[in-house]
Formats: C-alpha cells, structure tokens, sequence
C-alpha cells in the first residue's frame, strides 16, 4: 500500500463511527520484584512495586479506537461492584458513551490479576460470571444498538467467551445489520465458527483457525500447504456467508482470504516481542476503525498490522496513538 494512502485512511480516524459490543474486562497488573522464597512454602515472594488497572477484552478494543482518534461506542454487561462503578467512572471521564452498558446485580465485572515479577507473569487469578446474560440484557444491548445504527460504520464483536455474546445477541445484530450500511467484525472465541455466520469479516488467530480448517500447525512449510489452506478458507467463506477471513498468524504476521479467492500475506512489523497480552484486540480495533474510515480489507489489514507490531513491543495490555502508527508506517 503506498504510503500516502495509508496516511490518508488514519488521518480520517476521527471520521470514522465504531460499535464494540462484548465482554468488558479489566486487566489488573500487579508489578514487582523476586528476591526470595517463602519459607511458608515453595514459592516466590513478590515485592510489589506498582499495580494499575485497565480496560480488558472488548473495552480494550474500544480503548484501542478510542486511542486511535476515532468516535467509538460501547456495549456489553457488568456486575454492579467496585470493578464496574470504577469502569463506569473512568468511561465518564474520558466521554465514553455509556448508554450501552448494562449494569447486572447478579454478574461480577470480570477481572483478571496478573502478577508480574521481571517481566515475566508469576500468576494470574480470575473474578468473573460466564453464564449466559439475561434476556433482559440482550434485549437492552440489541436497543442501543438499533438506536445507534444509522450512524455507525463498523461494529464489532469481541467474544470472549464469557457470556455476552449470546446466539439471540448475534441473531439480533444480523437483523439490524442487515439494513444498515454497516460492516461487522468477530474477534471469535469459539471453535466452532460457524456461530459467528453472515458477518462479514471473522479474525481468528491461527491456533483458532487450526481447529476451524481442520489444519494441523498452520504456519508450516509443507509443500502445497499454502493452497489446501487457501483452498478451505475459501470455503468456508462461502459456507458462512462472509466477505473476508482474517487470521493473525503471530511471528508469521498476518493472512487475509477474501470471497472473490485473493489471498494476502502480510509479514509482522514487530521489531521485539515482549508481551502479546491484547494484541487480537488492537488488531480487530484498528482494522474495524480502517473500515470505518474507508480502507479495503486488505488496507486494514496492512495497517492494523503495523498497530500489532507496536503493541507486542510493549508489556501490558496496550494500545497505538495516531501519531505512533503514522511514524511506523
């Protein structure tokens, strides 16, 4: 892609109208130093330095776009505790609409706490509720987002697997779409990809789309590999209904299929890799927010992975500036 072009889609970011509908996380780091063992038993003791809390799973995607510069929305459920009236507070004060947020007596906010001790995670615990949200929540997220829909370019999907996205949430979203001049992005969770049928782009990384191709170690050199994997992403293409099938492939960067058969590899931009904590969200965000802003399949996938290769560089759950994808590509 010449330059200049790529330039142009990311100086229309603020243009650019995005949805992320899905889990809302938040990522709790807690940094430190490992000097000793515990003579209660044998394990480190970690000196706690610093923590700090971020936006995870798909409000990390919006916290992505939002970055990025463009004009962003959320929806998707949290518990009503500490965790979410926080989230709540700073969604405020950085003017994140919250009117698709629904507030569930019943869920806790997930959130995830890593311990971190030189650069490396020593554990990582878990609060959260993965059952399935109510139909009373559906039906409040399906109404903000038939509200919003006439503005919008994008929405996105980030499923994460833990309850929010729902089959009666997706049937909802493919009738709204369906008479909207809107592109719908998945970030899937689930193996099984045909539950995500009728968008139009899906981005799983290659260990996801491993098991959807039913392609053992997708970044194998093995003669004619390459077209058995063309030839069954096209197809399922086709068998799902979409436009395009994004994989994110890692080291190996990424490769975009699209339903007219062209195939698109594009290697990493990573210089170093340090932490890969986030790095599907930045993806699907900023390939969401390139659609937004005009780009092609293949343009967004270029520039979104140009933001992947920021990211990676980084430890934590991370984002990309305008001005910092400006200056890597």
């Amino acid at each position: 892609m010449d330059k200049n072009r790529a330039f142009n889609i990311i100086d229309r970011f603020p243009e650019a109208k995005v949805l992320v509908v899905g889990d809302i996380m938040v990522d709790h780091f807690i940094w430190g130093n490992v000097r000793r063992i515990s003579p209660e038993a044998p394990v480190p003791v970690v000196d706690v330095g610093r923590d700090e809390m971020l936006w995870g799973g798909c409000a990390n995607v919006m916290n992505n776009i939002h970055t990025a510069g463009g004009q962003v929305f959320l929806a998707g459920v949290i518990g009503d505790d500490v965790t979410g009236q926080t989230l709540m507070k700073e969604f405020r004060q950085k003017n994140i609409p919250i009117s698709g947020i629904v507030v569930d007596s019943g869920r806790h906010t997930t959130l995830k706490t890593r311990i971190v001790a030189h650069n490396q995670q020593v554990v990582r615990f878990d609060r959260e509720t993965r059952t399935a949200i109510s139909p009373d929540c559906i039906k409040k997220i399906l109404h903000n987002i038939s509200e919003l829909a006439d503005h919008l370019h994008t929405i996105v999907i980030s499923d994460y697997n833990k309850g929010v996205v729902t089959e009666e949430l997706l049937n909802g979203i493919r009738e709204i779409a369906a008479t909207k001049p809107v592109r719908v992005c998945v970030d899937p969770k689930r193996s099984d990809l045909s539950f995500y049928r009728g968008f139009d782009v899906i981005t799983p990384n290659h260990h996801e789309a491993e098991s959807a191709l039913e392609i053992e170690d997708l970044n194998g050199n093995e003669s004619g590999k390459a077209e058995l994997i063309r030839e069954k992403a096209i197809h399922l293409i086709n068998k799902l209904h979409l436009k395009a099938l994004l994989i994110t492939r890692g080291e190996e960067g990424m490769s975009l299929y699209e339903s007219e058969g062209m195939v698109t590899h594009i290697p990493t931009q990573a210089r170093a890799i340090y932490d890969v904590t986030g790095a599907g969200d930045t993806v699907i965000g900023i390939f969401s927010l390139c659609l937004a802003a005009g780009a092609t399949f293949r343009e967004a996938a270029e520039i979104a992975n140009y933001a992947a290769g920021i990211v990676v560089g980084k430890v934590g759950t991370a984002t990309v500036s305008r001005e910092e994808l400006r200056r890597s590509v």
